[in-house]
This record gives C-alpha cells, sequence and structure tokens, in this order.
C-alpha cells in the first residue's frame, strides 16, 4: 500500500471550501472525483487543513494510501486533466506510510490581501478586501508585533464544535507590507483556530480606524474573550500559502 502526498493550489472563489458539504460544492469533492477517474478506487483523503468558502490555497497538501502502480509524476498530469481550472496540482510524492497531511504538518503560513485604494480593482473582485482608507502599515506591524510568541487565542477564534482543547497557538512571523496600493499581510504559525487570521485582520483593521490602540492588543489576548477583539474579516482576501512538514 502507498501513502501519496499531493501539493495542489486552487481558487477558493468557486467552491464553499474544503471539506466535502452534502448541498455545495468543494475542493474535497472535485478532488475526490478526478482521483477516482485516475485510480479507480475509493480511498480516504487526508486534507492539510480546513479553509472556508470563498478562501483560496496557494499551497494545500492531501495524502492518501492506494495499491495503484500509477508513477508520481503521471498522477500529476492525470489528475489536473481532470480537474476543473480552478484546481491545478503542482506535485505529488511517496511519502512513510504513517504520514498524515494534518497532523504531521509543523506549521503554516497565511497571507491576507488588502487593496488598499479609493478606486477598487475589479480585477480583484474576490482576491482581496477593498478597504479605501489610507493604512499606516508602521502602526499596523506595532500593533501586529503583540502577537508573536506563544498565546492563548480564544478572543481570536469563532467558537463551535470544530474548536476543542488547548487554544494555544504560536506565532513565528507576522507582519504587513506595502506594495503600491497592495498591503499584504503575512503570519506563520505552528496551527491556526478557526477564523483566526480573520479574526486578527479585522482586529487590526479596528487599529487603523482608531478604535483599538496597539498597546491594547496583550490585553485582548488575555481576555479570552471574543467579543473583546475585532469583527472577522471577510474570507476572500485570505490564502493559505505555505505549509511546513
Amino acid at each position: 500500500m502507498r501513502n501519496i502526498l499531493v501539493t495542489m493550489m486552487y481558487d477558493g472563489s468557486h467552491f464553499h471550501g474544503w471539506q466535502i458539504q452534502d448541498n455545495a460544492l468543494t475542493v474535497q469533492e472535485v478532488f475526490q472525483n478526478a482521483l477516482f477517474k485516475v485510480i479507480g478506487e475509493n480511498t480516504d483523503i487526508k486534507g492539510c487543513s480546513r479553509t472556508d468558502s470563498g478562501v483560496h490555497a496557494n499551497m494545500y497538501c492531501v495524502n492518501f494510501h492506494t495499491n495503484h502502480t500509477i508513477p508520481c509524476k503521471r498522477l500529476v498530469a492525470a489528475l489536473n486533466r481532470y480537474l476543473p481550472l480552478s484546481v491545478a496540482v503542482t506535485d505529488a510524492q511517496e511519502v512513510d506510510e504513517n504520514f498524515h497531511a494534518r497532523y504531521n504538518c509543523k506549521g503554516k503560513e497565511y497571507i491576507y490581501k488588502i487593496w488598499n485604494s479609493e478606486i477598487r480593482n475589479p480585477f480583484l473582485d474576490g482576491y482581496a478586501l477593498h478597504y479605501w482608507y489610507k493604512l499606516d502599515v508602521d502602526l499596523l506591524n506595532e500593533a501586529a508585533k503583540h502577537f508573536l510568541g506563544s498565546h492563548d487565542f480564544t478572543s481570536f477564534c469563532t467558537l463551535d464544535n470544530r474548536e476543542k482543547g488547548d487554544f494555544t497557538r504560536t506565532v513565528s512571523n507576522i507582519s504587513l507590507k506595502r506594495d503600491g496600493d497592495m498591503v499584504i499581510f503575512t503570519i506563520e504559525a505552528d496551527g491556526f483556530l478557526y477564523n483566526m487570521v480573520r479574526i486578527i485582520v479585522g482586529t487590526l483593521l479596528r487599529v487603523a480606524q482608531g478604535k483599538i490602540k496597539p498597546e491594547q492588543i496583550p490585553s485582548i489576548i488575555n481576555a479570552l474573550d471574543r467579543s473583546k477583539a475585532g469583527p472577522t474579516a471577510s474570507p476572500q482576501g485570505l490564502y493559505l500559502n505555505k505549509v511546513r512538514y
């Protein structure tokens, strides 16, 4: 039995997230259908992360077990033949039989794109948040640095039955950079809670609006109270950017 790790990218605007749902099209469903056409087996596909409706991925990883003998290089080409244009497999490789795309993940990096201009960009509709008030990137970086390190991120999590146990996560990198009218927020951590990145972005936008001061961020973290943080930013600007094993 082979265990194969597949890396892909996808445009999330066409899907209701990764995980299969009864009444909505998801990335897992189209990948599963393409895989069946290639190997002729129904197999358990393990994804590296949940992504919500409208969220994109520059890198997403899955693994599955199969008895099929297709070489990995041919598997990439075969899957791309059957996948929609909004999804592309970039790599496939054999891994240890006990490897799990989610549980063996050591860290992930997300980016969030903000189109910071008075004029909307029609080519970025669904791919970046349009925020027309001028953003002070230096101010936002001053606030963002308080998220570095290990913290209980209860204040930055949408609580539901998906989140249980320890809410401590370690953020190893966080920054905002401007490239013309595009502001890109980057965050890397050993793991993320449900909506954690989008709530952090929403909170930083409250800082930009003067409703939260940068020095208040530690007290919001320590409050362990979702109502103390900012709103949940829209999903369209969010990208799973890197997965680290």
